[in-house]
């Protein structure tokens, strides 16, 4: 029987774990220290990981191991040549949070540009019910309509949120990060023409050697002063203490962040101790995680698993 490994199960939450126990001996834990890989993975044949990370040091003594599952899409914390040259097999999910972060991008935005906090505090404070008026003019907010919505990264994600954007009444436009994209139901723009034209900006692009440390000091000041600009992708796309200066200088109008450069947020953070705090919104990396894109995900996880006992099977038959 094979032994399966789950190295940071809670990572996924309350999915059904008991359903690996069709493919082997399931040894499920929640949590795995860096100190703690070499030992948990030494005997396995399936390692399960988020984001534990799985290198040639700690990989050595596993010599039984055949295949490594991510359970996510990005794979930079697994050694891909080492299980090359070991021939371990690895898979990882991809597509199954493309509406869920969608949605959390307008959720995160909607909160911001709406400004929902205030009107939201203004009622329960008691305020509203002293007041002589109907309604609360002391704090404007805008259409979503007849803006222009920047995109970095139209891959799938990206290309969801543009249809969302577009029927709000918002007119895309995008900046290729590769430079290899090319999308003709879009207008594909340099950088710094999004940066100058767009009311709202959303990154969705990876993180390699031409997007971290993308959005700057710099590239604030080259956009709108009541621009929002909105990350689920990935942290480090975005100096965070050149965000942080920006919204106290008021340089943009603010901004809405699912992920962070080290995660959790250091409580140093200077994001955490900004002045314009209503400027800013921010989530813990939840953009993915709504319960039907975590079973989603988990169901294409059984399903390469199951895939690739398939394959060995009949590997096993040819020969």
């Amino acid at each position: 029987m094979k032994k399966i490994v789950v190295l940071d199960g809670k990572t996924l939450g309350n999915v059904d774990y008991i359903k690996l126990n069709e493919f082997g001996q399931v040894v499920y834990y929640d949590l795995t220290l860096k100190e703690e890989v070499a030992e948990r993975v030494k005997n396995a044949n399936i390692v399960l990981t988020n984001k534990v990370v799985l290198n040639r040091e700690n990989l050595k003594d596993a010599t039984q191991l055949e295949l490594i599952c991510e359970t996510a899409t990005g794979y930079n914390n697994i050694d891909i040549e080492y299980a090359k040259e070991k021939n371990i097999a690895v898979t990882n999910v991809t597509g199954y949070s493309t509406t869920t972060v969608a949605q959390h991008t307008f959720a995160m935005l909607l909160h911001l540009y709406d400004n929902i906090s205030y009107f939201d505090n203004y009622i329960k404070s008691g305020e509203y019910s002293k007041s002589s008026m109907f309604t609360n003019l002391e704090m404007p907010y805008k259409d979503l309509c007849g803006k222009v919505w920047g995109i970095i990264g139209l891959g799938s994600i990206g290309k969801r949120v543009a249809k969302i954007a577009q029927a709000f009444g918002a007119r895309v436009i995008y900046y290729s990060t590769s430079g290899k994209n090319s999308d003709s139901d879009y207008a594909r723009v340099e950088f710094d023409s999004l940066l100058k034209q767009c009311d709202i900006i959303s990154i969705h692009a990876p993180l390699n050697e031409k997007t971290e440390g993308l959005i700057n000091y710099e590239v604030f000041t080259k956009m709108k002063k009541d621009a929002i600009l909105i990350n689920v992708a990935r942290g480090p796309i975005i100096v965070d203490e050149d965000l942080a200066r920006a919204i106290d200088e008021e340089i943009i109008g603010g901004a809405a962040l699912d992920v962070f450069k080290v995660e959790p947020i250091p409580a140093e953070n200077p994001l955490l101790n900004i002045k314009n705090k209503e400027r800013l919104v921010l989530t813990p990396h939840i953009g993915w995680a709504s319960e039907e894109s975590r079973n989603r995900l988990f169901t294409d996880l059984l399903e390469n698993i199951s895939a690739y006992n398939r394959s060995e099977i009949r590997n096993r038959v040819d020969i």
